[in-house]
C-alpha cells in the first residue's frame, strides 16, 4: 500500500494555447437561429481547446464566426441548403471557415452607409482577423469564406501594451 498523500491537482492554464491539432465541423440550417447556434458551439469548442471565455481571443473569434455565419444566412442563402462551419486550430492559429451554396455572391469589403443597418460584417472580420479571404467550392456550387486568427501575435501585442513605458 502506498502511504504517500496524493499530490494536489491544479489545472494548468497556458497564457498561449498551443494546439496539436483540433477541428470541429458542422452543418447548420440557413436561418438566423442556425447562425446563433454556430457562434454558441464555436465558443464552446474554443473554450475546451484553451481559448477561455471572456478572453480577447475568444471574443474576437466568436465575433468572426458570428459575422461569417450571418453573412452565409443573409447573402449566401439558397432555399433548402445549409451552411457549414469549420473551426480548426494548429499551433497557435485558429482558422474559421464558413461555406454556403451561393457561388455568384462574392464577398467584398464595402464602405458602410450611415443609412444602412448592415454592411459592416466583413469590415469587422478584416479588423479582427490576421488574414481572410474566400475561394469557390471545388465539390459543388458555393463558396467558402475563411479567416485566421494567430493567438501568439495577439498575446504579444497585449503583453507589449501592458509593459511600463510603452
Amino acid at each position: 500500500m502506498n502511504s504517500k498523500p496524493p499530490l494536489p491537482v491544479r489545472p494548468i492554464r497556458r497564457s498561449q494555447p498551443s494546439f496539436p491539432w483540433h477541428h470541429f465541423t458542422m452543418r447548420f440550417t440557413s436561418i438566423p437561429r442556425g447562425a446563433h447556434l454556430a457562434r454558441h458551439l464555436a465558443g464552446e469548442h474554443l473554450d475546451a481547446w484553451g481559448v477561455t471565455y471572456g478572453s480577447d481571443a475568444h471574443d474576437a473569434l466568436t465575433l468572426i464566426v458570428s459575422e461569417l455565419a450571418t453573412n452565409a444566412v443573409s447573402h449566401g442563402l439558397v432555399p433548402g441548403r445549409d451552411f457549414r462551419l469549420r473551426l480548426s486550430a494548429e499551433g497557435a492559429t485558429v482558422r474559421v471557415e464558413v461555406t454556403d451554396t451561393r457561388g455568384e455572391s462574392v464577398p467584398a469589403l464595402v464602405e458602410p452607409s450611415d443609412e444602412l443597418e448592415g454592411g459592416r460584417g466583413l469590415l469587422l472580420v478584416a479588423a479582427l482577423a490576421d488574414c481572410w479571404g474566400w475561394y469557390p467550392c471545388e465539390d459543388g456550387p458555393g463558396k467558402t469564406v475563411w479567416a485566421e486568427y494567430a493567438l501568439a501575435r495577439h498575446l504579444e501585442t497585449l503583453e507589449d501594451n501592458a509593459r511600463p513605458g510603452t
